[in-house]
């Protein structure tokens, strides 16, 4: 039988410093998951997936994908086939983080796309190190810059397949200050698109 990892999950969300909701899982969708991505519960990423429709850490800031739930796609939904990336991660501002392999022979590691830079960066964990340390407090640290007074509250009041979109974005000088920009919920999907086609234009992607 396979040892899953979902113990050791589950007692990292209990004893996160800031809050973490454990979205339900639909079996039968959670077991198609699992297949079309070919993986067990052993894995940290196979144990989300089974036993979690998504996980929302820090007041719903950080959306790491499972089997799926109303608003939020399941894991195998976001495989950018050919690309060799998984996207496992969305945030309220449009970043993304995936799971890809950079060179061959090497092990696959978490990359970001800040809405900050437009770029992709290898934060140099693997998934199951990545999302320890968003369990432990590493996101207080690591979203600093893209926070203003009051975002809990309002973070926490907007759809799952929404996100915030600022004007100016966070990527100009004038947007880097977010307590004095626009701020508005868009559909999730779209402020994404909107990033990467920002990238493309810019060169960076």
């Amino acid at each position: 039988m396979d040892q899953s990892a979902w113990s050791e999950i589950s007692a990292l969300v209990g004893a996160a410093p800031y809050p973490v909701q454990v979205l339900a899982a639909d079996p039968e969708r959670a077991a198609a998951c699992l297949a079309a991505l070919e993986i067990t519960t052993r894995s940290w990423l196979g144990a989300v997936v089974a036993n979690s429709g998504g996980l929302l850490i820090d007041h719903g800031w950080l959306r790491v994908l499972g089997a799926g739930y109303d608003g939020l796609p399941d894991v195998a939904a976001e495989m950018a086939r050919g690309a060799g990336r998984l996207v496992v991660a969305f945030d309220v501002m449009g970043g993304q983080f995936a799971w890809l392999q950079a060179e061959p022979c090497v092990r696959p590691t978490v990359h970001y796309f800040g809405p900050e830079d437009l770029t992709w960066q290898d934060l140099e964990l693997g998934y199951g190190d990545w999302l320890e340390v968003m369990l432990t407090g590493a996101m207080t640290e690591f979203y600093e810059g893209l926070r203003w007074p009051g975002w809990e509250a309002e973070v926490a009041s907007i759809a799952l397949d929404q996100g915030i979109h600022t004007w100016p974005p966070p990527w100009t000088s004038e947007g880097k200050d977010l307590s004095a920009v626009s701020r508005k919920p868009i559909r999730l999907a779209e402020l994404v698109s909107v990033q990467q086609e920002f990238a493309r234009q810019l060169g960076f992607l």
